[in-house]
């Protein structure tokens, strides 16, 4: 009896050892498979942080041409407010109430909106300065060379080559300048030649 209870539990223990080794190769397998996601997703986030940055920086450099859209936007409401102020006339205590409501209302609005646009109209933004400086020249021109050329122009202006650099791309991803390459270089020319064609049935539809 004890020689097949003892052949028994060699059995037994060598189904177990069996199904342990066989665990432990599954459980490295599958810790390989893991690791090789882990190092697949690390170089899928690395890429999207880095597209983050440079797009956080195009932003940043597009965000100078905001305050003169916003500054037109703030001032356009203004013009229906006096033409629909007129039929109102036969009341006139609601109409002060209203315009009093208004008036304080805006104040702040306004006063935000030509603080920006006098900004705007003194201190042109650093799009236009780029894009100016390009249709002036007309040989191709690399980020460094703009960067200098509007730093001796605008000595009050704190221009860096980084912030021109990512500006010349937004202008490029809108088709406003084309970039060419020379060997490791990169150059920008204007695209405003190509603008006429474009701009001309636009101003056509609006007048018609």
């Amino acid at each position: 009896m004890s020689e097949a209870n003892s052949s028994h539990a060699t059995e037994l223990t060598s189904q177990y050892i069996a199904q342990v080794t066989g665990d432990l190769e599954r459980n490295t397998k599958e810790q390989e498979r893991i690791g090789q996601e882990i190092e697949t997703l690390q170089e899928q986030l690395h890429a999207l942080q880095h597209d983050h940055t440079v797009l956080v920086n195009m932003q940043q450099a597009l965000g100078d041409a905001s305050p003169a859209a916003e500054a037109d936007t703030a001032a356009a409401p203004s013009v229906p407010h006096q033409v629909s102020a007129e039929p109102k006339q036969s009341k006139p205590k609601k109409a002060a109430a209203t315009s009093a409501k208004k008036t304080a209302s805006k104040k702040p609005a306004a006063k935000a909106s030509s603080a920006k646009a006098s900004t705007a109209t003194a201190k042109p933004t650093l799009v236009d300065l780029i894009r100016g400086h390009l249709e002036q020249e007309s040989e191709p021109r690399s980020a460094a060379e703009i960067t200098t050329a509007l730093t001796q122009a605008h000595p009050d202006r704190s221009v860096k080559t980084t912030v021109v650099r990512t500006t010349l791309e937004g202008l490029v991803a809108k088709s406003h300048a084309h970039r060419t390459k020379q060997g490791s270089s990169v150059f920008y020319t204007t695209a405003a030649t190509s603008e006429p064609a474009t701009a001309e049935p636009q101003q056509e539809a609006v007048a018609g």
